[in-house]
């Protein structure tokens, strides 16, 4: 490679050093630092260099450097991008992985750097920028596309950008609106309010009102009313025009080009690892994407000769301008790049020399802090101190041997004892910091278990965890791959050669083979390696001397006799559990110590005589790796994964399945919304995944598999997330969960039907107009029903009347006639019709209740269309009463049951005791609720409920 300070721009020098984010913009030609303050905004008539560092858990740096290309930026400056990124990459050491990133088609790694969302703006450098203070608030439209990866674009401020398939956000200066569309995507839906949150924050300082709107529901609120006022009233929407925005690039079986010269020459041969000399640069072609991959070893040159033959490539082939393009550097390849290929052998040079990397830079450190860095071996063990999360002590933990098809107890005295040849199940039921019950359930299958005892381990395991209606974690343990949370369970855990069970003793009598099963009167040698509570794993060896080590501490049974060996490089840690296990085996026998050099024949000829032993310690590659999340998709057979990156507990959409690898253990993580037969195959598909991991990750194939329900999640999953158990309580789709998380508000209506619905619709209307025409039948109403504001339920009862006459009429129509947005109107009008007439009774204490007319007309005419569950907050309007008692409030309160503003805010100094915390601002005095709202109490409880929680919010009262 060319030296470094040929290609060095100044306005690269010192960076790489420090994980984060920088940023160039080009500016003549030139790479501009941009300021901090700047970062997230991109224009589109510009071009700009990103770069990403961070550090991994071994201390060394990992680069990304993505050129981003405004749809209007010159061809002169995206080269001028792509040849920078090149030089930046030189400097760096040659070792980043390169993007290519067309405005509107970034890749999502991109795109996690600026979460939720970027939104490029109009002009440029080169067109000048308007100030700050120039800058006069402006009514914009913005479509919003990505279920993680959000994709926000401007689009006409106009009806006709409007659509029945998409998510809109409409930022007026008072008001945020999201349009949803009928037929949209929920998960966008609730993507869509991180991206209000976003622009609430920036461009309102954090105070405005957020007001959703449903596509196809004409709702009574004044809301829906507004909305459509801003685009002159409402009409109906058009369909979706079809936009370059909306052709998907399709993934093509991959193709790889060698790269001479700036010639490209097609390899047909099936795609290897070997394939890929460090002294050239190769192009792969997957359709959608396309990767360049560059030896470690050619020239700064050859790589930018390679950059231009891949955009003369595009050209020729007729690629959209829009393509992506990867490089990566060989020995830094992404997961993407490495599953096109029909393996990946691991290989330890790339991971060594990040760790030795790493090692360097600490060293360094060190001395300029002034620490003695002699003692610091290269090739000794890392130590790691960090305890990971254990689960809380204080349960109780029931272990089954499998025997056969049935399971048997084991005693309490045994409990910590697991034969090699057998398969067990662990339960452990235990009390989580905030008092909830949690159930942790494991099956663990040893190395020299029968296949039998394997498959029915895991029936049974999986019916006990369907008994518990899937609320325990369920794990796959494999004997020698425990876990730090299952070995803490036992104090100690010992593992012994042989079987205790039917199918084992069978096996070995039928391969007419030695049953070595431990046996408390006979021989044995037990190695103790552990050091922890977490790591204490103790193991049955050969009962030679050839299986000791100066490193450990081992346990000799001799019949009645028993010992520890103490070897000398062995710490303080094993020595205590060697005591520990000596006593759990043998419980009450004396045991003799002897240091290594100190053994007695007797120790000897147990074993049977003195031999060479090791007295080396035996270092095992630990991988360090950082946890990555997936989605997946089965494609014939086979599975394909998308990585989440910079993930969070955002990302984790109740109607999906996802993959958490952490290289120690892999965990399929399961939404409440995914269907229980799905749940089923959870196992399935994270064998799935380890099989493609073993492959191109080199994970074992015997690492750690669990199984875990969303809402069901342990302290070690919850460890990879900044985790808001909260969340967990909040019930309701992707979108009504995020609601409520960000604004404080509820969904006003559930689920949709996105075709016509017909019967089931007419039906529904139909109920809630013999409902509203039949109030006698709603029972007695409160006390503190509001008075009725004049004679507008007969206006809206007869609105109500004429679009269900409408949707009604039209729907006898020939049925021969297909007519653009017929359903949804339709769908409309009833929906409508529905709202009104529930809003006149919603004051009502039996809301959840219709007439036995409207129950009757549900019954008829839409059995198969049962109401979904609707929660006792989720009601759009009404007040409800605190859940506990005036009499108990004024009891803990010395009579008192009115309190200050001061001592009713959540984070008040002098908090009130014995009040409903839900329901705070109950208990303001009448005058001071007006000053706290601006509106008396009626009034306040006149609107909608998420109007409510969202004003208790902001009031510090939620």
């Amino acid at each position: 490679m060319s030296n470094a300070k040929v290609v060095l721009e100044p306005a690269f020098q010192g960076v790489g050093h420090k994980p984060g984010t920088e940023i160039w913009r080009i500016e003549d030609f030139k790479p501009v630092p941009l300021p901090k303050s700047d970062y997230g905004k991109f224009y589109c008539g510009d071009s700009y260099i990103v770069l990403q560092t961070t550090c991994n858990k071994g201390g060394a740096y990992l680069l990304d450097i993505h050129f981003w290309i405004g749809k209007d930026s010159s061809q002169d400056e995206a080269g001028t991008a792509a040849i920078k990124t090149i030089e930046l990459d030189t400097m760096l050491g040659g070792r980043a992985v390169q993007h290519r990133e067309p405005q509107g088609y970034e890749s999502d790694k991109f795109l996690s750097y600026f979460k939720p969302c970027i939104i490029p703006m109009e002009g440029g450098f080169a067109s000048g920028f308007k100030k700050p203070e120039e800058e006069k608030f402006e009514t914009r439209l913005y479509i919003c596309k990505g279920k993680r990866a959000i994709r926000v674009k401007e689009v006409p401020f106009s009806r006709s950008s409007l659509n029945h398939d998409d998510v809109f956000i409409l930022d007026t200066e008072k008001k945020i609106y999201q349009f949803n569309g009928a037929n949209s995507n929920i998960q966008e839906r609730a993507k869509a309010l991180e991206v209000i949150q976003h622009l609430k924050e920036k461009y309102h300082d954090g105070v405005c009102n957020v007001a959703i709107v449903d596509d196809g529901k004409l709702q009574a609120e004044s809301d829906s009313g507004e909305f459509w006022v801003l685009f002159g009233g409402f009409a109906p929407i058009g369909k979706k025009a079809v936009s370059d925005d909306d052709v998907v690039l399709e993934t093509t079986a991959p193709k790889l080009y060698s790269i001479n010269n700036g010639q490209l020459k097609l390899e047909d041969i099936v795609l290897t690892k070997s394939i890929l000399e460090n002294t050239k640069c190769f192009l792969l072609d997957c359709g959608a994407e396309l990767f360049v991959w560059v030896g470690r070893v050619t020239q700064v040159e050859d790589r930018k000769t390679a950059s231009a033959a891949v955009e003369k490539f595009i050209i020729k082939e007729n690629r959209p301008k829009t393509t992506r393009i990867t490089q990566v550097i060989q020995g830094y390849e992404n997961h993407t790049f490495k599953s096109k290929f029909e393996s990946w052998p691991a290989s330890s040079t790339a991971g060594n020399s990040n760790t030795e990397e790493g090692r360097i830079k600490v060293t360094a450190l060190l001395k300029q802090k002034g620490v003695d860095v002699k003692g610091i071996s290269k090739s000794s063990a890392p130590v790691n101190d960090e305890v990971p999360p254990l689960l809380d002590g204080g349960g109780k933990l029931e272990v089954w041997c499998i025997n056969g098809s049935a399971k048997t107890a084991l005693p309490k005295e045994e409990l910590g004892k697991f034969y090699s040849g057998d398969c067990y199940i662990v339960l452990y039921t235990y009390h989580s910091g905030d008092k909830k019950e949690e159930f942790y359930l494991t099956y663990w299958i040893g190395k020299h278990s029968v296949r039998e005892d394997q498959e029915m381990v895991f029936q049974i395991a999986n019916t006990l965890w369907n008994s518990m209606k899937g609320r325990p974690v369920l794990g796959r343990i494999y004997q020698g791959k425990e876990p730090p949370q299952f070995v803490a369970l036992f104090q100690p855990m010992v593992i012994l050669k042989g079987g205790i069970s039917s199918g084992y003793k069978k096996f070995v009598e039928e391969k007419g083979q030695k049953d070595e099963t431990y046996c408390a009167d006979g021989i044995a040698l037990i190695r103790v390696s552990g050091t922890s509570v977490h790591n204490n794993k103790t193991l049955q060896v050969d009962a030679v001397s050839t299986s000791l080590s100066s490193t450990d501490c081992f346990i000799l049974q001799s019949k009645n006799v028993m010992f520890t060996w103490i070897g000398n490089s062995s710490s303080y840690e094993q020595q205590q559990w060697a005591g520990k296990v000596a006593e759990f085996l043998k419980p009450g026998v004396a045991v003799k110590h002897c240091k290594e050099g100190t053994e007695s024949s007797t120790f000897w000829s147990a074993i049977g005589g003195k031999q060479n032993y090791t007295s080396k310690n035996v270092s095992t590659d630990v991988a360090i790796r950082e946890p990555h999340l997936y989605t997946f998709s089965l494609r014939n057979g086979k599975l394909e994964v998308t990585e989440v990156f910079n993930f969070s507990q955002d990302d984790l959409l109740t109607e999906d399945t996802m993959i958490l690898d952490t290289h120690s253990e892999v965990f399929v993580w399961m939404g409440q919304g995914v269907e229980t037969k799905e749940k089923q195959k959870a196992f399935e598909i994270g064998e799935k995944y380890v099989e493609h991991a073993v492959a191109f990750e080199g994970i074992s194939p015997d690492v750690p598999l669990y199984k875990v329900i969303e809402g069901n999640e342990p302290c070690f999953f919850r460890t990879y997330f900044s985790w808001d158990s909260t969340r967990s309580v909040i019930h309701g789709n992707s979108f009504e969960k995020k609601l409520s998380v960000l604004f404080g508000m509820r969904s006003e209506g559930g689920p949709k039907s996105s075709g016509d619905g017909g019967p089931t619709q007419r039906a529904s209307a139909l109920a809630a107009l013999s409902s509203a025409l039949n109030p006698s039948s709603q029972g007695k109403q409160s006390d503190e029903r509001p008075p009725s504001s004049g004679d507008g339920g007969h206006t809206q009862r007869a609105s109500a009347m004429a679009a269900l006459s409408s949707s009604i009429n039209t729907s006898s129509k020939s049925q021969t006639q297909s007519h653009s947005g017929q359903g949804s109107q339709r769908a409309a009008a009833v929906a409508a019709l529905s709202n009104v007439l529930t809003a006149e009774g919603s004051h009502s204490p039996h809301h959840g209740r219709g007439s036995p007319t409207a129950d009757a007309a549900k019954t008829e005419l839409a059995p198969a269309s049962p109401p979904p569950e609707i929660e006792p907050d989720a009601t759009e309007t009404g007040r409800t009463e605190p859940d506990v008692s005036q009499e108990q409030t004024a009891n803990e309160n010395g009579g008192q049951t009115i309190f200050s503003y001061e001592r009713l805010i959540s984070k008040s100094t002098d908090p009130v005791s014995g009040i409903d915390y839900k329901r705070r601002e109950t208990y303001l005095a009448d005058s001071e609720f007006q000053t706290v709202f601006g509106m008396t109490k009626e009034e306040f409880y006149e609107q909608p409920r998420w109007k409510q929680e969202l004003q208790k919010k902001k009031a510090d009262l939620f």
